[in-house]
């Protein structure tokens, strides 16, 4: 049983069998979640996870369905937090899962520094507030505009929380790989796999996926295009699979 608030609902997530609380007024998670939470490497029996930005805890129910070790989740707004640890005990998970309240510029108070296997994170994409969108909710303000953290906040507090060899994953725009790439080599983490995102063939990219190790060496692997669409307008097979779960 689960107590939903306001004009929360509860959503399937198929592939997983699980359910997350969301919101259309505070919350609710996009494609690019679960493409991170898949392309994501984890350790299946022994490590610990943590996920920065976690929203609702869509990234911390994903990453559970695939593995066995600790995930943690560190969101800054308590009304997200509130509804990930609801989805959290709803799926029966609250033992491998857990949520921390706190501000990823200060992941020093918050969690053990060099502690962790991997991190991710699907950090706020725009680097300013559209003077249009400053009185809009504020909740995907913060989500979506960097108000509270910048990439390069999200970049060093996954590199603090890493050990050496450790595996940073993060899902953002195209427009920002050189940001990215800059940014993850002034952190010690050596960008290792890529991955861009199409709507369809044909349209340029407007999704990456990217994983760093930490003091890796240099060699970077671009994997295969993921196209979101095939010609008639419906889920690629890949990503249906995603979403669904293989037939």
């Amino acid at each position: 049983m689960v107590v939903l608030k306001d004009d929360e609902r509860l959503d399937y997530l198929l592939a997983e069998n699980m359910r997350i609380i969301q919101s259309p007024s505070v919350f609710s998670f996009s494609l690019d979640a679960v493409l991170l939470a898949r392309f994501s490497y984890l350790p299946l029996k022994r490590g610990k996870v943590v996920d920065l930005c976690s929203g609702n805890g869509i990234i911390p129910l994903l990453l559970s369905a695939r593995t066995s070790v600790e995930i943690t989740g560190v969101e800054i707004q308590e009304r997200l937090l509130d509804m990930a640890e609801r989805s959290i005990r709803y799926n029966g998970v609250e033992d491998q899962v857990t949520m921390k309240l706190g501000d990823v510029k200060e992941i020093n108070k918050l969690l053990h520094h060099s502690h962790y296997d991997v991190v991710t994170c699907n950090p706020p994409y725009f680097e300013t507030v559209p003077t249009s969108m400053q009185n809009l909710n504020e909740h995907y303000t913060i989500a979506r505009h960097e108000v509270l953290c910048t990439l390069e906040d999200t970049i060093q507090a996954a590199s603090y929380l890493l050990k050496q060899g450790g595996k940073a994953s993060f899902v953002h725009r195209p427009g920002r790989l050189m940001d990215i790439l800059s940014l993850m080599r002034k952190h010690r983490l050596e960008p290792k796999r890529m991955r861009l995102v199409y709507p369809r063939e044909g349209k340029e990219a407007n999704t990456l996926l990217i994983e760093g190790i930490k003091d890796g060496k240099p060699d970077l692997k671009i994997l295969p295009p993921l196209f979101v669409y095939n010609e008639n307008n419906e889920y690629s097979q890949e990503v249906y699979e995603m979403l669904y779960g293989k037939e």
